[in-house]
Protein backbone atom coordinates (compact mmCIF):
# COMPACT_ATOMS: atom_id res chain seq x y z
CA UNK A 1 0.00 0.00 0.00
CA UNK A 2 1.33 3.44 -0.93
CA UNK A 3 0.35 5.83 1.87
CA UNK A 4 2.08 8.80 3.43
CA UNK A 5 1.66 12.38 4.57
CA UNK A 6 2.22 15.92 3.44
CA UNK A 7 5.47 16.63 5.27
CA UNK A 8 7.51 19.75 5.86
CA UNK A 9 11.06 20.29 4.60
CA UNK A 10 11.79 22.95 7.22
CA UNK A 11 14.09 22.61 10.21
CA UNK A 12 17.78 22.00 10.56
CA UNK A 13 18.11 18.74 12.50
CA UNK A 14 15.90 15.97 11.21
CA UNK A 15 17.15 12.41 11.04
CA UNK A 16 15.53 8.99 11.05
CA UNK A 17 18.18 7.34 13.21
CA UNK A 18 21.30 8.14 15.19
CA UNK A 19 23.61 7.31 12.29
CA UNK A 20 21.97 9.67 9.77
CA UNK A 21 23.43 13.18 9.56
CA UNK A 22 21.08 16.16 10.00
CA UNK A 23 19.94 18.20 7.02
CA UNK A 24 18.35 21.59 6.47
CA UNK A 25 16.80 20.92 3.07
CA UNK A 26 14.50 18.60 1.05
CA UNK A 27 16.00 15.53 2.69
CA UNK A 28 14.06 16.42 5.84
CA UNK A 29 10.93 15.27 4.01
CA UNK A 30 12.26 11.74 3.60
CA UNK A 31 13.14 11.39 7.27
CA UNK A 32 9.85 12.85 8.45
CA UNK A 33 7.97 10.47 6.16
CA UNK A 34 9.83 7.51 7.61
CA UNK A 35 9.18 8.71 11.15
CA UNK A 36 5.43 8.87 10.42
CA UNK A 37 5.39 5.39 8.90
CA UNK A 38 4.73 6.60 5.35
CA UNK A 39 6.23 5.36 2.11
CA UNK A 40 5.13 8.13 -0.30
CA UNK A 41 3.80 11.64 0.17
CA UNK A 42 3.62 15.32 -0.64
CA UNK A 43 5.76 18.41 -0.05
CA UNK A 44 5.90 22.13 -0.58
CA UNK A 45 9.27 23.13 -2.02
CA UNK A 46 8.91 26.62 -0.49
CA UNK A 47 6.37 28.62 1.52
CA UNK A 48 2.94 28.20 -0.12
CA UNK A 49 1.72 31.57 1.15
CA UNK A 50 4.11 33.81 -0.81
CA UNK A 51 5.54 34.11 -4.32
CA UNK A 52 8.88 32.40 -3.71
CA UNK A 53 11.16 30.22 -5.84
CA UNK A 54 12.36 26.83 -4.59
CA UNK A 55 15.94 26.99 -3.32
CA UNK A 56 17.64 23.71 -4.18
CA UNK A 57 21.32 22.92 -4.02
CA UNK A 58 22.68 20.11 -6.17
CA UNK A 59 23.65 18.26 -3.01
CA UNK A 60 20.14 18.49 -1.58
CA UNK A 61 18.48 17.43 -4.83
CA UNK A 62 20.79 14.47 -5.32
CA UNK A 63 20.44 13.49 -1.66
CA UNK A 64 16.66 13.64 -1.81
CA UNK A 65 16.57 11.47 -4.92
CA UNK A 66 18.93 8.84 -3.56
CA UNK A 67 17.33 8.68 -0.10
CA UNK A 68 13.86 8.45 -1.61
CA UNK A 69 14.96 5.60 -3.86
CA UNK A 70 16.61 3.82 -0.95
CA UNK A 71 13.91 4.27 1.69
CA UNK A 72 10.48 4.92 0.16
CA UNK A 73 8.11 3.23 -2.25
CA UNK A 74 7.16 6.62 -3.68
CA UNK A 75 5.94 8.55 -5.50
CA UNK A 76 6.24 12.06 -4.14
CA UNK A 77 4.06 14.90 -5.36
CA UNK A 78 4.82 18.62 -5.09
CA UNK A 79 1.89 20.82 -4.09
CA UNK A 80 2.01 24.21 -5.81
CA UNK A 81 1.73 27.50 -3.91
CA UNK A 82 -1.73 28.46 -2.70
CA UNK A 83 -1.46 31.77 -4.58
CA UNK A 84 -1.39 30.10 -7.99
CA UNK A 85 -4.60 30.71 -9.95
CA UNK A 86 -4.72 29.04 -13.36
CA UNK A 87 -8.21 30.35 -14.15
CA UNK A 88 -7.60 34.01 -13.47
CA UNK A 89 -8.42 36.63 -16.14
CA UNK A 90 -5.95 39.06 -14.51
CA UNK A 91 -2.69 39.42 -16.44
CA UNK A 92 -0.41 40.03 -13.45
CA UNK A 93 -1.75 37.09 -11.45
CA UNK A 94 -1.56 34.88 -14.53
CA UNK A 95 2.09 35.83 -15.06
CA UNK A 96 2.99 35.12 -11.42
CA UNK A 97 1.08 31.83 -11.49
CA UNK A 98 2.88 30.74 -14.65
CA UNK A 99 6.30 31.63 -13.22
CA UNK A 100 5.54 29.78 -9.98
CA UNK A 101 4.31 26.67 -11.79
CA UNK A 102 7.34 26.61 -14.08
CA UNK A 103 9.65 26.81 -11.06
CA UNK A 104 7.83 23.89 -9.41
CA UNK A 105 8.01 21.80 -12.58
CA UNK A 106 11.74 22.46 -12.88
CA UNK A 107 12.21 21.57 -9.21
CA UNK A 108 10.29 18.34 -9.71
CA UNK A 109 12.62 17.35 -12.52
CA UNK A 110 15.70 18.00 -10.36
CA UNK A 111 14.22 16.09 -7.43
CA UNK A 112 12.97 13.14 -9.45
CA UNK A 113 9.38 13.86 -8.40
CA UNK A 114 6.86 12.79 -11.07
CA UNK A 115 3.96 15.08 -10.14
CA UNK A 116 3.16 18.74 -9.47
CA UNK A 117 -0.31 19.16 -7.98
CA UNK A 118 -2.29 22.37 -8.47
CA UNK A 119 -5.82 23.71 -7.97
CA UNK A 120 -7.57 25.25 -10.95
CA UNK A 121 -8.29 28.36 -8.90
CA UNK A 122 -11.14 30.86 -9.17
CA UNK A 123 -12.48 32.35 -12.39
CA UNK A 124 -13.40 35.61 -10.55
CA UNK A 125 -15.98 36.67 -13.09
CA UNK A 126 -14.62 35.05 -16.25
CA UNK A 127 -17.24 32.30 -15.93
CA UNK A 128 -16.73 28.55 -15.91
CA UNK A 129 -15.94 28.26 -19.60
CA UNK A 130 -13.70 31.31 -19.57
CA UNK A 131 -11.90 30.11 -16.46
CA UNK A 132 -11.25 26.68 -17.98
CA UNK A 133 -10.03 28.31 -21.19
CA UNK A 134 -7.64 30.49 -19.16
CA UNK A 135 -6.32 27.50 -17.23
CA UNK A 136 -5.80 25.37 -20.32
CA UNK A 137 -3.92 28.09 -22.20
CA UNK A 138 -1.67 28.76 -19.19
CA UNK A 139 -0.87 25.06 -18.82
CA UNK A 140 -0.03 24.81 -22.50
CA UNK A 141 2.43 27.71 -22.17
CA UNK A 142 4.45 25.79 -19.56
CA UNK A 143 7.57 23.81 -20.40
CA UNK A 144 6.75 20.52 -18.69
CA UNK A 145 9.91 18.40 -18.26
CA UNK A 146 9.94 14.82 -19.45
CA UNK A 147 8.95 12.54 -16.60
CA UNK A 148 6.88 15.19 -14.79
CA UNK A 149 3.08 15.46 -14.97
CA UNK A 150 0.77 18.24 -13.80
CA UNK A 151 -2.10 17.00 -11.63
CA UNK A 152 -5.28 19.07 -11.30
CA UNK A 153 -6.74 18.68 -7.80
CA UNK A 154 -10.46 18.44 -7.17
CA UNK A 155 -11.85 21.34 -5.16
CA UNK A 156 -14.52 21.94 -2.53
CA UNK A 157 -16.24 24.22 -5.02
CA UNK A 158 -16.92 27.37 -3.00
CA UNK A 159 -17.45 30.76 -4.65
CA UNK A 160 -16.04 30.96 -8.17
CA UNK A 161 -13.43 28.24 -7.60
CA UNK A 162 -13.40 25.57 -10.28
CA UNK A 163 -12.68 21.87 -9.84
CA UNK A 164 -15.57 21.03 -7.56
CA UNK A 165 -17.52 19.37 -10.35
CA UNK A 166 -16.25 16.41 -12.34
CA UNK A 167 -17.27 18.32 -15.48
CA UNK A 168 -14.64 20.95 -14.63
CA UNK A 169 -11.94 18.29 -14.45
CA UNK A 170 -13.10 16.78 -17.73
CA UNK A 171 -13.26 20.26 -19.23
CA UNK A 172 -9.63 21.10 -18.50
CA UNK A 173 -8.48 17.74 -19.88
CA UNK A 174 -10.46 18.33 -23.07
CA UNK A 175 -9.07 21.86 -23.53
CA UNK A 176 -5.37 21.35 -22.94
CA UNK A 177 -2.86 19.78 -25.31
CA UNK A 178 -0.65 18.90 -22.32
CA UNK A 179 -0.71 15.41 -20.83
CA UNK A 180 -2.22 16.22 -17.43
CA UNK A 181 -3.67 14.01 -14.72
CA UNK A 182 -6.07 14.33 -11.80
CA UNK A 183 -5.64 14.24 -8.01
CA UNK A 184 -8.83 13.60 -6.09
CA UNK A 185 -9.11 15.00 -2.56
CA UNK A 186 -11.67 12.89 -0.72
CA UNK A 187 -12.75 15.67 1.66
CA UNK A 188 -13.15 18.12 -1.23
CA UNK A 189 -15.05 15.54 -3.26
CA UNK A 190 -17.51 14.94 -0.41
CA UNK A 191 -18.30 18.57 0.35
CA UNK A 192 -18.54 19.37 -3.37
CA UNK A 193 -21.60 17.10 -3.43
CA UNK A 194 -20.38 13.52 -3.98
CA UNK A 195 -21.30 10.94 -1.35
CA UNK A 196 -18.40 8.84 -0.03
CA UNK A 197 -19.91 7.62 3.23
CA UNK A 198 -20.77 4.00 2.33
CA UNK A 199 -19.34 1.33 0.04
CA UNK A 200 -22.32 1.78 -2.28
CA UNK A 201 -21.84 5.56 -2.39
CA UNK A 202 -18.11 5.24 -3.05
CA UNK A 203 -18.77 2.82 -5.90
CA UNK A 204 -21.36 5.17 -7.43
CA UNK A 205 -19.08 8.22 -7.15
CA UNK A 206 -16.11 6.36 -8.63
CA UNK A 207 -18.34 5.19 -11.49
CA UNK A 208 -19.49 8.75 -12.22
CA UNK A 209 -15.91 9.97 -12.15
CA UNK A 210 -14.97 7.29 -14.65
CA UNK A 211 -17.90 8.19 -16.90
CA UNK A 212 -17.28 11.96 -16.80
CA UNK A 213 -13.48 12.20 -16.48
CA UNK A 214 -11.92 8.77 -16.88
CA UNK A 215 -10.11 6.71 -14.27
CA UNK A 216 -7.09 6.57 -16.58
CA UNK A 217 -6.40 10.20 -15.61
CA UNK A 218 -6.51 9.59 -11.84
CA UNK A 219 -2.92 9.48 -10.55
CA UNK A 220 -3.06 10.43 -6.86
CA UNK A 221 -5.50 10.69 -3.95
CA UNK A 222 -5.41 13.17 -1.09
CA UNK A 223 -6.95 10.98 1.58
CA UNK A 224 -8.71 13.23 4.08
CA UNK A 225 -11.84 12.92 6.16
CA UNK A 226 -14.12 15.95 6.37
CA UNK A 227 -15.50 18.02 9.24
CA UNK A 228 -18.44 18.98 7.03
CA UNK A 229 -21.15 17.00 5.25
CA UNK A 230 -21.95 16.27 1.62
CA UNK A 231 -22.56 19.36 -0.49
CA UNK A 232 -21.61 21.97 2.12
CA UNK A 233 -18.62 23.29 0.10
CA UNK A 234 -16.70 23.80 3.37
CA UNK A 235 -13.05 22.75 3.19
CA UNK A 236 -11.92 21.54 6.62
CA UNK A 237 -10.17 18.22 7.02
CA UNK A 238 -10.77 15.71 9.81
CA UNK A 239 -8.90 12.74 11.24
CA UNK A 240 -9.26 9.54 9.23
CA UNK A 241 -12.55 7.84 10.13
CA UNK A 242 -13.63 10.58 12.53
CA UNK A 243 -15.33 12.92 10.09
CA UNK A 244 -18.39 12.75 7.85
CA UNK A 245 -16.83 10.19 5.51
CA UNK A 246 -16.28 7.95 8.53
CA UNK A 247 -14.70 4.55 8.85
CA UNK A 248 -17.10 2.83 6.45
CA UNK A 249 -16.42 5.35 3.71
CA UNK A 250 -12.67 5.41 4.28
CA UNK A 251 -12.49 1.63 4.31
CA UNK A 252 -14.40 1.53 1.02
CA UNK A 253 -12.08 4.11 -0.56
CA UNK A 254 -8.77 2.45 0.37
CA UNK A 255 -10.05 -0.97 -0.69
CA UNK A 256 -11.91 0.01 -3.86
CA UNK A 257 -10.50 -2.00 -6.78
CA UNK A 258 -10.13 1.14 -8.92
CA UNK A 259 -8.41 3.13 -6.17
CA UNK A 260 -6.45 0.79 -3.90
CA UNK A 261 -3.26 0.72 -5.98
CA UNK A 262 -3.01 4.52 -6.23
CA UNK A 263 -0.76 6.51 -3.87
CA UNK A 264 -2.54 8.18 -0.93
CA UNK A 265 -1.21 11.37 0.66
CA UNK A 266 -2.77 12.56 3.92
CA UNK A 267 -3.35 16.22 4.77
CA UNK A 268 -5.06 15.46 8.08
CA UNK A 269 -4.93 17.74 11.14
CA UNK A 270 -3.17 17.11 14.42
CA UNK A 271 -5.85 16.91 17.11
CA UNK A 272 -6.26 15.22 20.48
CA UNK A 273 -2.69 13.96 20.29
CA UNK A 274 -3.37 12.30 16.94
CA UNK A 275 -1.06 13.34 14.10
CA UNK A 276 0.20 11.88 10.85
CA UNK A 277 1.59 8.71 12.44
CA UNK A 278 -1.81 7.92 13.97
CA UNK A 279 -3.66 8.66 10.74
CA UNK A 280 -1.32 6.59 8.59
CA UNK A 281 -1.65 3.65 10.98
CA UNK A 282 -5.44 4.07 10.89
CA UNK A 283 -5.41 3.84 7.10
CA UNK A 284 -3.32 0.69 7.25
CA UNK A 285 -5.80 -0.84 9.70
CA UNK A 286 -8.68 -0.11 7.33
CA UNK A 287 -6.91 -1.76 4.42
CA UNK A 288 -7.84 -5.38 3.67
CA UNK A 289 -5.02 -7.82 3.04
Amino acid sequence: MKVGAHVSISGSRVSSDDETPPYDDMRNAVHRQLAFGGNCGQVFTTSPQVWAQPELTDEAAEGFRSETEENLEGPWVIHSAYLVNLCTPKDDLRRKSKESMQAELDAAERLGIPYVNVHLGAHTGAGVEGGLDNAASLIDELDVPEGVRILIESDAGSGTKLGGEFSHLAGIIDRTETDIGICIDTAHTLVAGNDLTTPEAVDETVGRFDDEVGLEYLEYIHLNDSKHDVGTHKDEHALIGEGYIGEDGMRAIVNHPDLRDLPFALETPTEDGKGFAWNIEKVKQLRDE
